[in-house]
């Protein structure tokens, strides 16, 4: 895998917070799942010297920067086909594994729970609808094939406004710039935004799973960073770690 360019790594380790490359592993993670990872992070830091950084992105966008050299040492993505092609291309010495499955949702912050559906999202009054980038996002792309499903896309399409991530759509639909949009169930379940509008869980029925796998990266066999790299990953999946997902409306 490629460095960055000098100028470009040290800004890496600025952000980090650090003085020297190996104080802090640097997680790249999907918008969906940053207010878990908050939590993740406090439990696993937690009586430790062990610390972690973390960068958030659509897991396109954070495809691409590793894809150039960024210095990740985990990734931490919204669906499985990022990782999977990180590791084809050799950015991994071991396969992603799924960590939870997501859940799709339309929300607003003044159209009640009751009235929201795919279908009202058709009614006149809806002119602009939120949805993460289906080419970056798989919430995004999640969300267009259960418009599909319910027969409705054709009739909304217009009114699609993208967002570069699940973080950004949840800008939109919470400033009240769009009358509705889609997300993942984990941000409106954070404190941050829990009280923000009204929801309602679009059926996994309507779309494929959205399973969300992370991925050890091959960045990280430089020492000494290696072994807390290794120790983060496994507390992915550990029960701690599965309690917090849980706590977010994981499966």
């Amino acid at each position: 895998m490629q460095f960055l360019r000098p100028l470009t790594f040290l800004l890496f380790i600025l952000l980090a917070g650090c003085s020297k490359p190996s104080d802090k592993i640097i997680v790249a993670t999907a918008a969906n799942v940053q207010y878990v990872m908050k939590e993740i992070q406090a439990e696993f830091e937690k009586g430790s010297t062990d610390s972690i950084h973390i960068v958030v992105a659509s897991s396109g966008k954070l495809t691409s920067q590793i894809r150039e050299g960024a210095p990740f040492d985990v990734f931490v993505s919204a669906d499985t086909r990022y990782p999977e092609e990180i590791f084809k291309n050799g950015g991994a010495e071991e396969k992603p594994k799924v960590y939870a499955s997501g859940t799709l949702i339309l929300w607003s912050k003044n159209i009640s729970e009751n009235e929201l559906t795919l279908a009202m999202l058709a009614d006149e009054k809806i002119r602009k609808i939120a949805i993460p980038n289906p080419e970056t996002a798989p919430y995004g792309r999640a969300a267009i094939e259960a418009l599909k499903a319910a027969n409705v896309f054709e009739k909304v399409k217009s009114k699609l406004v993208y967002g570069e991530s699940i973080a950004q759509t949840a800008q939109y639909i919470t400033s009240g710039s769009v009358e509705a949009g889609f997300n993942a169930l984990s941000i409106v379940l954070a404190p941050e935004t829990k009280q923000k509008g009204n929801y309602t869980i679009i059926s996994d029925s309507l779309h494929h799973p959205i399973q969300q796998a992370a991925l050890l990266l091959k960045h990280t066999n430089t020492s000494p960073k290696k072994s807390i790299s290794e120790k983060f990953y496994n507390f992915l999946y550990s029960e701690k770690a599965k309690a917090i997902f849980r706590k977010y409306g994981y499966r």
